[in-house]
This record gives C-alpha cells, sequence and structure tokens, in this order.
C-alpha cells in the first residue's frame, strides 16, 4: 500500500504543481502589466529614485504568495481530478482497485495528501502572504507617500474612563510616520467636546502619540447664551492612547490580507469599543475554514477515479473541475457579502461553502463509488 500511495501522492502533486505553476504565470503577466503606468514615478523624499522596472516585478512577486493562497483549492481539485480521471482512462485505477486499493482506502489516501494541503494553505496564508503583502505595501508607499485605504483613511475608535474618541488615519509611512490625524472627543452623553487635527504624528511605545503642527478645538455648551468654541493652535501635543502601531496598520491593511491572530486581536478592540465587528470576524473564520477546503477538493475529486471509460479525451472532466473550482470560489466570496450584510453568524457564513460542496462531494462519492 506504501507504493499506492507513493504513486498517487506524487502524480498528484506533480500535477498539482503544474496547474500552479501555470496559474501563477498568468496571474504575473497580469499584475506586472498594471505595474507598469507606475514606472518612473519619482520616491517620495527622494525624486532622483525612480520607480523603475526591478521595483515593478519585486512588487508583483511579493503578490504571489496571496495568489497561492487564494489558488491553492482550486489548482488541488484541477491537479487532483487530471490525475484520478487519467489513470481511469488508462483503466491504471483499476488494476490498483484488484490490487486491494478499495473507496475507502482511496479516501483515506486523498485525505491525508488533503490535510498536508490544507496545512500548506493556512501555512502560506497566515504567515507567508500577509508578511509578503506588507513588504509590497511598503515598497509603493515610498513611492506613493504613504499606506492608505479608499479616499478618507482608517477609522478607530478608543473608548477611555470619561471620553470616547474617533480616530481618523490618513496614512502611514514605512517608516512608522502618522499623516492627516484626526481625532474627534465625545463625553460619556455623546456630544462632542473637541476635536484635534494634526498635519503628521508618530506613535510611541509608552501607549501615548506625539502630534505634530496641532490645531485643536474645544466646544464648550454649557449654556445656550455662554456657548463658545475656543481655537488652539500649538506645534506638538501628546495624546495619551492604547492605539498601537500594529492597530493603525491592521486598520489600513485589508482584513483576507491579516494574519488569523491580528484579524482576532482586532476583533477584540472593535468589540471592547462598542464598534461592529461582523466584517473582520467572517474573515478571521474564513481564514480558519478556508484550508480546510482542500480536503474537500480532494474528496471531490475521488469519483472521476470511478468514471468508466477506454478511449477519448479527458479535457471534458478537467473543465469540469475548473468550473466546479471557480464556482467554489465565487460561492465562497459571494457568501462573504451576503453574510455581512444580512448580519449572519461569521463562523457558518465562512464554514457554508465548504459544508455545501462537502454534502455534494460525499453524495457524489455514495452515489457513483460505494452504489456503482
Amino acid at each position: 500500500m506504501k507504493t499506492i500511495r507513493r504513486l498517487i501522492y506524487g502524480e498528484v502533486l506533480a500535477a498539482v504543481g503544474f496547474v500552479l505553476l501555470a496559474f501563477l504565470s498568468l496571474f504575473f503577466f497580469f499584475d506586472f502589466v498594471d505595474e507598469l503606468a507606475e514606472l518612473g514615478r519619482p520616491a517620495i523624499g527622494d525624486p532622483a529614485q525612480l520607480y523603475g522596472l526591478r521595483h515593478a516585478l519585486l512588487h508583483v512577486t511579493l503578490l504571489m504568495p496571496s495568489h497561492i493562497y487564494e489558488l491553492m483549492p482550486i489548482v488541488v481539485l484541477i491537479g487532483s481530478v487530471f490525475v484520478l480521471a487519467r489513470l481511469a482512462q488508462g483503466s491504471e485505477y483499476t488494476i490498483l482497485r484488484t490490487s486491494g486499493l478499495g473507496p475507502w482506502r482511496a479516501l483515506r489516501i486523498l485525505v491525508g495528501l488533503g490535510a498536508v494541503f490544507a496545512v500548506l494553505t493556512f501555512a502560506i496564508g497566515d504567515y507567508v502572504a500577509p508578511a509578503a503583502d506588507r513588504a509590497a505595501q511598503l515598497l509603493k508607499a515610498n513611492y506613493r507617500g504613504g499606506i492608505s485605504v479608499g479616499q478618507t483613511g482608517a477609522w478607530l475608535k478608543e473608548r477611555q474612563a470619561y471620553s470616547n474618541f474617533s480616530v481618523n488615519v490618513g496614512s502611514l509611512s514605512p517608516q512608522g510616520a502618522l499623516s492627516d490625524v484626526r481625532i474627534f472627543e465625545f463625553d460619556n452623553r455623546g456630544f462632542l467636546v473637541s476635536t484635534l487635527q494634526a498635519r503628521s504624528g508618530q506613535i510611541e511605545g509608552d501607549d501615548s502619540w506625539t502630534l505634530m503642527q496641532v490645531q485643536r478645538r474645544e466646544f464648550d455648551t454649557a449654556g445656550l447664551d455662554s456657548a463658545r468654541i475656543t481655537r488652539t493652535d500649538v506645534p506638538s501635543l501628546r495624546w495619551p492612547s492604547s492605539l498601537s502601531t500594529e492597530m493603525v496598520s491592521v486598520a489600513l491593511l485589508k482584513p483576507d490580507r491579516m494574519r488569523a491572530i491580528d484579524l482576532f486581536a482586532y476583533v477584540q478592540h472593535l468589540e471592547a469599543n462598542g464598534q461592529t465587528a461582523q466584517r473582520y470576524e467572517i474573515e478571521f473564520w474564513r481564514k480558519v475554514f478556508y484550508p480546510l477546503s482542500c480536503l474537500v477538493m480532494v474528496v471531490l475529486a475521488l469519483p472521476f477515479a470511478y468514471l468508466h471509460f477506454r478511449s477519448g479525451s479527458i479535457t471534458g472532466y478537467v473543465f469540469m473541475g475548473v468550473m466546479i473550482g471557480i464556482s467554489f470560489f465565487l460561492l465562497n466570496n459571494a457568501f462573504g457579502y451576503i453574510g455581512n450584510l444580512r448580519q449572519w453568524q461569521p463562523w457558518l457564513t465562512a464554514a457554508a461553502p465548504a459544508l455545501i460542496y462537502s454534502v455534494f462531494s460525499l453524495g457524489a462519492f455514495g452515489w457513483l463509488v460505494l452504489r456503482r
């Protein structure tokens, strides 16, 4: 049985590697074409340094781990379908069955291989891809002025003993400096107390922010007759806060590009400050369940080994595997958006696509393999 396991593992690994290389080549080409528009952009603070071809190639290369993470379940399905259908076409799988490879034993072998792919997917998605994405963003930040999201930057909230703060950070430089900082202070009744607007800032290690070129407005509404606004301009100001550099950088990153531990910590921070964390909870549970999709895909590919044909091409079956993989990818994204809009349970929203395809794959396995 070790020989059979070695044969199937070797064939599937080679096919998955080939399919993954083909997809990555395609994505590399598309990403590189997008980067051509950035060539010649001068660096911030050093106009003599231009964004050149080597920077574009490095940036595109750093995006590859994220593509590997996203594509892994699809390429596992395509590679497994190709190998099993080819073995069935050449009657090799029939010989393996007569040698003692029953359906349940074949299922155990493929599940073991799927577990290897699941661990690899988790490692890439939780360690390699986030680090590579952050390096890619820092590379572009040298030429775009900072890491930002959307048109208004990132919004954070902090609750202190007597006040609540809404903080807006326009961008974060590669060196960790903040720019275009706005802080809105509210009392416990929800009334606006003051606003701070700073051109730049720096997060210190003693739970404080040092803000530069600060404009402060205080709103005194104790009485209608004596209501007034006091404006103060100061060159620098220390603002005590528990918001760390990691919190700000996490808020500026896309949720699907974050580590699971960072997502969990950010969800705890949002819930502690009374903010909705539905989107980040869904992404956290997707990080947990997405690698397990590789197990579903190898089970889904097993019935292709029991198709009875001796002649003809297996292109149609491989194309079917491609369509199933793409449909899983689309369904996974659709459930994320729908669950966020409908306020579904985050863990159920993240697990639903894998559960649906698990039922489908086990149903196909039971009908085509066991009953026939």
